[in-house]
């Protein structure tokens, strides 16, 4: 997916919700690092640099688009930005205390390579952090899913299982492998609110910008279908946000 579109609204998301469990999650690990030195792969607008400059002593963000790294430089306290890919690190063998992604992973061309980069570049002792979500799991509810044919099957497709993640992070040289739910996004947006979620938007979910114009238009009147057919009844559909986002943490052996 070309993120250079969608980086001038990209943190537009962040006003909807400020996912302060993950911000939590991410300044917490860095203090157990020893408030060291940080890498952050796949960092887009540097929404997760900021949290962590606060608890480290070096922070470093790498991700693929000019357009999102762009828009990181911009931020008040600019973070040290480089463009790479996820699966050959451009930096030293034990360079860093700390390592994380955050929704990103599932972008990775070779998610595995990335493991064995991620060890390499740790420190022994250093962590790992992984968050996203995790359709696997099954658990969550999303309109998006409901309403836009075939978002469940190609995430279920592209995102790694929290599983799938352990066994990566062992078998490239981790120890103490943990998986937790760092945020959990919930409620319900009722009658025609849906039609102002950032969320809907086509740029707004990667799930709705990789669909095809005519998919995209086919949720879109589902969606005002139900609209139309609850209103006539005289009531008000409830369409469900009701998502985990999973951590997965890791000690470098």
């Amino acid at each position: 997916m070309n993120y250079d579109p969608v980086a001038p609204s990209y943190d537009r998301r962040y006003e909807v919700n400020q996912l302060e469990g993950v911000a939590a999650l991410l300044r917490g690990l860095a203090a157990g690092a020893g408030g060291g030195a940080a890498l952050e792969v796949g960092c887009g607008t540097g929404r997760w640099l900021a949290e962590v400059q606060s608890a480290a002593s070096h922070v470093v963000g790498l991700d693929l688009s000019p357009g999102m790294l762009g828009r990181a430089r911009q931020r008040e306290a600019a973070p040290n930005v480089v463009c790479g890919e996820a699966a050959a690190l451009p930096f030293p063998s034990a360079s860093f205390d700390m390592l994380y992604c955050v929704n990103a992973i599932h972008h990775f061309a070779r998610p595995q390579r990335f493991m064995a980069e991620a060890r390499r570049v740790l420190r022994r002792g250093g962590r790992l952090a992984v968050v996203g979500m995790d359709p696997h799991e099954r658990r969550d509810r999303w309109y998006i899913y409901d309403y836009f044919a075939g978002t469940l099957a190609l995430d279920l497709k592209r995102f790694p299982s929290g599983a799938a993640l352990a066994v990566w992070m062992a078998e490239a040289g981790f120890e103490d492998v943990d998986r937790r739910v760092a945020e959990r996004i919930g409620g319900s947006l009722v009658g025609r609110a849906v039609l102002d979620d950032h969320f809907l938007r086509r740029e707004g979910t990667s799930q709705l910008t990789l669909l095809s114009d005519e998919a995209y238009e086919e949720g879109l009147r589902r969606i005002r279908a139900a609209l139309a057919e609850a209103e006539a009844r005289g009531q008000s559909p409830a369409f469900p946000v009701d998502i985990a986002l999973m951590a997965v943490t890791a000690r470098a052996a």
